[in-house]
């Protein structure tokens, strides 16, 4: 823990004539306040507001604002009050930790209202003095540095709200290391599985490239000095593990993809030497079309200056570069804390206050006086995110109403964001008056239009689309409920088969007394539970008529290829091709072991679609004419061409047990390449798994690729499903999949 006198050094290094007795007092005041409480992870408080204080020192922050940040938990945690830090240490101060004391009472994670109510009075609270901002900032910084000591349901929630609201606050205000840190220690505990895998992989590349940074570093600083930049200073970084991941998420990029791991600053004394880096830059290496920003002469708004390309540098690495004058870097790392909060004038007296300097806390000023007017919180909410988030597009309706959208967002988003019910209807969009594809990426004060029709189904690859959760649960909901009117659809067809075989009428109304028999909500639900598979018609029927039977017994092939079911009939099923078995059917007890499938009923010959099915399809019968029944799975495309036949249409299952020794077969498609071993490769792949080749055909497609159609003998769909895994592992294969008909 650092010790009082440190702190006072670290003051006096960048303002030797601090007030050191300010710094004592407040020193003594907070120890003494805050005893003997201690932190989640043991330590003593006191040490969190002298990290806090250590943090804005680093920041050369003035005596005043280190004191805030020594006392700013005095009166949330102790016995100190507004009126005795007044009597001690000033009206200024004691206004300033009252402040801090408030905003730390608000949760910033409500949603709606309450939220945006407390989002007004933070902003409120920073806009009156911009110490307030700096020394939250400070206090938040240190809290999730030290987050790890706390319940994990509060690691959640102070990291959502850090990142949704104080690392983009921290970043408008130009504090940019401070929001790279915020938002990855937020990330950290956010989706720690993906920042371990991101960490892992930024050390491996590390230690792969080591020497490599320090190598361009030396390249650079080397060439700027031969062509008379002689204090020119280059310092090379590797991007942090939230910004990696940042941009794999937003291009859809794995990290082997990423070519700009790297980043570099030059820094020069004045504005002309930057423009003369970058020619030598550019003169000595290959620029990265569309890659060069000037914010020298353009700035941000929130003051960041510097200039920005992307050359293939030395080693040929792409790498970033950054070139800036050193107090140009000094306000891009600590924005609006660069600038002194009072500067002595040149005649000695103090000059005005940081908010009259910096355009980042001019403009925040401005924006709150100019929001706080909101007719009601919501309002405040939409307008401020307008100001203040830079990750997010706002657009207008055709009547002006604002829709707040992330970044990246699509019409598709706009129209999901106005209603649901305008998303799940949206056949096109027009933007600023021009028809424009659904996916094109929206742009601040676009208006938008949406083009609308009332038999449109949102396909569901929008869900790979849209960028907002609200759209993306909207496709998915709306997925769902086509996807079930489909199965409905079947069921029904299934069902009405099925109750005309037995001698019954089918009607929805007879199934609402039996739902509780079924365990089904509602009639649609049930129906759609026989089309997916997961109910059988034969259960539904007994549910409604429980009188009704229908026992059968499935034997399978025997040798000669034939197989029988006994049903309340007697009936016998043939397969064409073998020979009639003598006397009575046999039964499970004296005969073959039962075939794993049930629902057949009739006098008719089944057999397998061309491409087989296995246990595990959901599979369904078809009654052709000319073949008999033939047994499809629920994916064959073959299955189309009777979806307006649904007498033809039967309802079968699997129906397995332990006693199941038989194989199935299923027909797989392998685009290989066209090289010695392969085959044998792929058979020795098959063979490890207990699964065996019945047919393989192949046809050379290309002069180095080989085509495989192979039918394979396998036990049910989780063989053949682990088998098309390992297959499309191996380098020697280009595509695997599975054929259905």
């Amino acid at each position: 823990m650092m010790r009082q006198y440190e702190l006072v050094e670290r003051v006096q290094k960048y303002k030797p004539d601090a007030n050191e007795a300010l710094l004592n007092k407040a020193y003594v005041y907070a120890m003494q306040k805050h005893g003997k409480q201690t932190r989640a992870s043991g330590d003593p408080y006191i040490s969190h507001p002298l990290e806090v204080a250590a943090i804005l020192t680093e920041m050369r922050l003035d005596e005043s604002t280190i004191a805030v940040a020594l006392l700013h938990d005095t009166i949330e945690d102790t016995s100190a009050t507004r009126a005795e830090i007044d009597e001690l240490f000033g009206e200024d101060i004691g206004r300033l930790v009252e402040g801090l004391t408030k905003i730390k009472k608000l949760d910033l994670v409500t949603k709606k209202a309450k939220q945006a109510e407390n989002l007004r009075k933070l902003l409120l609270a920073i806009s009156d003095d911009v110490r307030v901002l700096l020394v939250k900032l400070a206090d938040r910084l240190h809290n999730m540095r030290t987050l790890e000591h706390m319940r994990d349901d509060k690691r959640a929630r102070i990291s959502e709200e850090t990142m949704e609201i104080y690392a983009p606050l921290a970043g408008r205000m130009g504090m940019q290391d401070m929001r790279d840190e915020l938002e990855d220690l937020s990330f950290r505990y956010m989706n720690p599985e993906a920042y371990e895998t991101v960490t892992n992989r930024l050390s491996e590349l590390s230690t792969r490239n080591e020497g490599l940074i320090t190598k361009i570093e030396d390249e650079l600083r080397d060439l700027l000095v031969a062509n008379g930049l002689l204090n020119a200073g280059v310092k090379g970084r590797q991007k942090r593990p939230y910004s990696v991941f940042r941009k794999m998420q937003s291009k859809s990029l794995s990290f082997e993809q990423l070519s700009d791991v790297y980043g570099f600053r030059i820094l020069v004394d004045d504005i002309p030497g930057c423009y003369r880096a970058l020619g030598i830059v550019h003169t000595r290496w290959r620029v990265v079309p569309g890659r060069f920003k000037d914010y020298i002469s353009t700035p941000k708004q929130n003051d960041y200056r510097s200039i920005h390309t992307t050359i293939v540098g030395p080693s040929r690495q792409r790498i970033e570069l950054q070139i800036r004058t050193r107090r140009m870097h000094e306000i891009a790392e600590y924005g609006i804390a660069a600038h002194s909060l009072y500067k002595d004038g040149e005649n000695g007296e103090q000059s005005e206050p940081l908010s009259r300097e910096s355009n980042a806390y001019s403009w925040l000023r401005h924006t709150i006086e100019a929001l706080a007017e909101g007719d009601n919180p919501e309002e405040f909410l939409e307008h401020t995110k307008l100001e203040l988030f830079q990750d997010q597009v706002f657009c207008f309706t055709p009547k002006g109403k604002l829709i707040a959208l992330p970044r990246g967002a699509t019409p598709i988003d706009f129209a999901y964001a106005v209603h649901t019910n305008v998303g799940d209807t949206c056949v096109g969009a027009k933007i600023n008056g021009s028809i424009m594809p659904l996916v094109t990426r929206l742009s601040n004060g676009d208006e938008v239009e949406i083009i609308r029709s009332g038999v449109q189904v949102p396909p569901a690859a929008w869900e790979e689309i849209v960028v907002t959760g609200k759209a993306r649960a909207a496709i998915r909901r709306a997925t769902r409920m086509a996807i079930r009117k489909q199965y409905a659809g079947l069921g029904q067809r299934i069902l009405e088969r099925t109750f005309e075989r037995a001698g019954k009428v089918f009607s929805r109304d007879t199934l609402r007394p039996v739902l509780h028999r079924l365990g089904q909500r509602d009639v649609e639900d049930a129906i759609a539970s026989v089309g997916r598979g997961e109910s059988s018609s034969l259960d539904v029927l007994r549910a409604v008529y429980p009188d009704y039977q229908d026992e059968r017994v499935t034997v399978k092939p025997s040798e000669d290829g034939w197989f029988a079911m006994n049903s309340a009939n007697g009936m016998v099923f043939k397969i064409p091709g073998a020979a009639h078995p003598k006397g009575d059917v046999p039964t499970a007890g004296d005969g073959p072991e039962p075939l794993p499938i049930r629902g057949l009923s009739g006098n008719a010959e089944v057999h397998f679609g061309p491409a087989g099915a296995v246990p595990g399809d959901r599979i369904v019968g078809i009654m052709e004419d000319d073949k008999g029944i033939t047994i499809y799975p629920i994916q064959a495309s073959t299955l189309q061409k009777f979806d307006d036949q649904p007498e033809r249409w039967i309802d079968v299952r699997w129906d397995l047990d332990e006693a199941n020794k038989s194989r199935f077969v299923a027909r797989i498609l392998i685009n290989a390449l066209n090289e010695p071993g392969t085959l044998a490769t792929v058979a020795q792949c098959v063979a490890r798994l207990d699964i065996n080749i019945r047919v393989l055909n192949m046809i050379r497609i290309a002069t180095d690729f080989t085509e495989m159609a192979i039918d394979l003998e396998v036990w049910d769909l989780r063989q053949l499903s682990q088998l098309l895994g390992e297959l499309k592992e191996l380098d020697c294969i280009s595509t695997v999949k599975r054929v259905y008909d």
